[in-house]
């Protein structure tokens, strides 16, 4: 009767679960570092950061985790964030504009281009879309 334990099967979908959970809450957290590092750390004064603070809410991100990403951005050590925008052209000549959040230029440039490629599209110049 191999497979057929209930806790095996629990304990694997809630590991998933929080995988998926723990991804969302990193993801939240760095848009919180780079909207309290852009602006005030204070949600009430700054627009964006109240906005990032409300969606992390949203989905029950723990308290600490956002306090903890509020003073990552003002110690300094937190890593330097770019916001960048791609523009290219997918198949059939759709136009489309990405916007990414990263801390390492090249490799968000190459991953975005292999995308492009990989579904049939292109990546054009700033401001030919």
């Amino acid at each position: 009767m191999a497979g057929h334990s209930k806790w095996a099967n629990i304990q694997h979908r809630k590991g998933r679960q929080d995988a998926a959970r723990s991804k969302l809450f990193s993801k939240l957290a760095k848009e919180i570092t780079v909207a309290a590092k852009m602006g005030d750390p204070d949600p009430d004064k700054n627009p964006r950061l109240r906005l990032a603070v409300k969606a992390a809410k949203a989905v029950s991100c723990p308290k600490e985790v956002i306090e903890r990403a509020i003073k990552k951005s003002l110690g300094g050590d937190a890593a330097d964030y770019t916001e960048i925008r791609y523009e290219g052209y997918g198949p059939n000549g759709i136009a489309i504009i990405v916007e990414a959040m990263t801390d390492n230029l090249n490799r968000t440039a190459s991953n975005v281009r292999s995308y492009f490629t990989k579904f049939g599209g292109n990546l054009g110049t700033t401001g030919s879309v």
